[in-house]
């Protein structure tokens, strides 16, 4: 009976397409929410190659800093950039700069990387979401975060530079912070 039991659940468990295995836990610390007026963007965060860009992020996201704030310069097939509370590009959060993290992950769709001037120690709040493969920026920014779903939201912001009806960020949360 026992082993008629089993292969009835082994059974049923392929049939139906249940996963064997529990999958584990999302590390809520380490998701970024970007709520656009398209949907939610979530973003996997990556201390484990740029520690000191994922705090940063974490520690505005908290301070509700990225709240409100437009992308200002968004090219079509390239990247949407964001994070300067003055909206032209300048900006920054007056905290300082973050020494550049760089890495052998190569810049894809969906990347997140740190903004910054010549200086490659110069990245601060901005930042900026990959459209498409860009080689020539491998090894020269920090990457820092991966967008997991929402990528379809991150397409329909405004292009231009600056875009003449530019998309805000509504609201950025790390996910433990926010309601379930």
């Amino acid at each position: 009976m026992r082993v008629f039991r089993f292969l009835v659940i082994a059974f049923l468990l392929v049939a139906f397409g249940a996963p064997v295995q529990a999958q584990a836990p999302a590390d809520r610390e380490n998701l970024l929410y970007i709520d656009l007026d398209y949907g939610r963007v979530v973003i996997r965060l990556r201390p484990d190659i740029a520690p000191r860009h994922v705090e940063r992020v974490k520690e505005l996201a908290r301070a509700k800093f990225y709240d409100g704030q437009v992308f200002h310069r968004v090219i079509e097939g390239f990247m949407a950039q964001t994070g300067d509370p003055t909206g032209t590009g300048r900006g920054g959060s007056g905290r300082g700069n973050v020494n550049a993290e760089f890495s052998r992950v190569p810049f894809e769709r969906g990347v997140v990387g740190a903004a910054r001037s010549q200086s490659p120690n110069s990245a601060d709040s901005q930042f900026f979401i990959m459209f498409a493969r860009a080689s020539s920026l491998d090894g020269q920014y920090t990457v820092w975060g991966q967008v997991i779903s929402g990528m379809e939201h991150v397409d329909r912001i405004r292009r231009g530079e600056p875009p003449a009806r530019p998309d805000r960020m509504l609201r950025v949360q790390v996910a433990a912070d926010a309601p379930n």
